[in-house]
């Protein structure tokens, strides 16, 4: 099983959106994906989630978080290989383990903290809690944001991740995000470019 979660091996530049859920992650990884005559992956989970509850009316429990690692590392992998230069990621495994060990009492399943901890980023863009609070079936806790938000930047403090604060404005944000990652694509002018498929 462990190793559905590894990431394929590209010379190509990743970047994650990261943070709690309602604060923009999905608008900004389209924009950015855009900019960027790019692909972006979306977050496998909501799908997963949503098929749940309309099927079974139940939320998240933590038997599904593998099946959910699994199914994010291989859209993530296969994406990678559509990708310009410049993969956009709206999730990644450690936003994962973030979840299960705030859901769960600190519960986090050896393999998903193993790819958690040993897939790489080049750039986190932590997306900050000042956007209004869109409810729907499967976001819950809206009175728990700054503590989520909290977690989120521990993690990234703690696995010494390299992120950039997004606060503001969806253009600011925008704005933020490209000097960002502009900086880092002049950093690696030799990236593997793919035919669009």
């Amino acid at each position: 099983m462990e190793k559905n979660l590894n990431q394929q091996s590209v010379n190509i530049v990743r970047i994650v959106l990261f943070g709690p859920e309602s604060t923009g992650k999905t608008t900004l990884s389209r924009l950015l994906a855009r900019h960027y005559n790019t692909v972006w992956v979306r977050e496998f989970a909501r799908e997963y989630l949503q098929e749940k509850w309309n099927n079974e009316r139940k939320t998240c429990e933590s038997s599904d978080l593998i099946p959910i690692a699994i199914g994010q590392m291989k859209l993530e992998n296969e994406l990678v290989q559509k990708a310009d230069r410049l993969l956009i990621c709206d999730t990644d495994l450690l936003e994962t383990k973030v979840y299960s060990e705030e859901y769960y009492g600190g519960f986090v399943d050896a393999d998903l903290e193993k790819a958690a901890i040993e897939n790489k980023y080049d750039l986190y863009l932590l997306t900050y809690i000042d956007t209004p609070w869109d409810e729907d079936d499967i976001r819950d806790r809206p009175e728990l944001r700054i503590e989520m938000f909290n977690a989120f930047e521990n993690a990234l403090k703690k696995y010494n991740r390299p992120y950039i604060l997004l606060k503001g404005e969806k253009d600011f944000r925008l704005e933020t995000a490209i000097n960002a990652i502009d900086e880092i694509l002049k950093s690696k002018p030799n990236l593997q470019r793919f035919s669009k498929k």
